[in-house]
């Protein structure tokens, strides 16, 4: 089993640990907390996998790529039933956990597939530097959800169970990824492309709006812009 993806599946489950300590957390950390990992996709996107794409081909996969998985999000999102994170706790019970862990699905599928793309890509350093990068920003996303479910009710061993099963998903869209790329290496150009298309939708459509949403902007952006720079300086150092 390649250590790299089951890392970034993990950290899910390493974040929502501490969320079990809480009863509650302000709405300006939640808010922090996404933008935070908004800009940590963000610099795994455009610092990794669009210049990984165009050193292995041209402009027009990449743009074909980035439609694609925006493309795909889009229609995904239509398809299935989800909600946000960043809710009031009475619109947050009326949702329920099921709504919760379809909208992680969402944000997890093309995280797992650029993952596993990364590892098949013939350039040797990208598995890891996706792979360490999904897996930092899915630290808060997992206490975000635990800390989403404990509040709600859910008890505490079914809310780890939840947060478990969300990086089950990703897992499975890992060696979902790994698998086709390794049978058609040629697809896997767009397939980088495909993910950074994704986790861009994701970034702009789910993550920037939910964590502007009570009022927190101010903070929530130099908590992306940081999360941005952590993201390029630690990619820096690894390289």
């Amino acid at each position: 089993m390649n250590i790299g993806i089951l890392f970034s599946s993990l950290c899910t489950v390493l974040g929502a640990l501490p969320a079990l300590l809480f009863r509650n957390v302000s709405h300006r950390i939640k808010d922090n907390l996404l933008a935070y990992s908004a800009g940590i996709m963000v610099a795994a996107s455009t610092y990794a996998l669009i210049p990984s794409t165009l050193k292995l081909s041209n402009i027009f996969v990449l743009t074909c790529g980035i439609l694609l998985g925006t493309v795909a999000l889009t229609l995904l999102e239509s398809c299935l039933p989800h909600a946000d994170l960043n809710h009031s706790a009475q619109s947050a019970r009326a949702a329920g956990p099921l709504l919760v862990i379809a909208s992680m699905a969402i944000h997890n599928i093309p995280e797992g597939i650029s993952v596993g793309i990364s590892y098949s890509s013939p350039l040797s350093e990208l598995g890891n530097l996706v792979s360490f990068s999904i897996g930092l920003q899915n630290i808060p996303e997992g206490f975000l959800i635990c800390l989403f479910l404990v509040m709600n009710g859910v008890p505490k061993q079914k809310a780890i169970a939840l947060s478990a099963f969300t990086a089950v998903i990703e897992l499975s869209s890992s060696y979902i990824g790994l698998q086709l790329s390794d049978q058609f290496l040629g697809i896997v150009p767009y397939g980088l492309a495909f993910a950074a298309g994704s986790m861009l939708f994701v970034v702009y459509k789910e993550l920037i709006p939910e964590s502007h949403g009570d009022g927190n902007a101010r903070s929530a952006t130099f908590s992306f812009v940081g999360g941005l720079l952590s993201m390029i300086i630690m990619i820096e150092c690894l390289k």
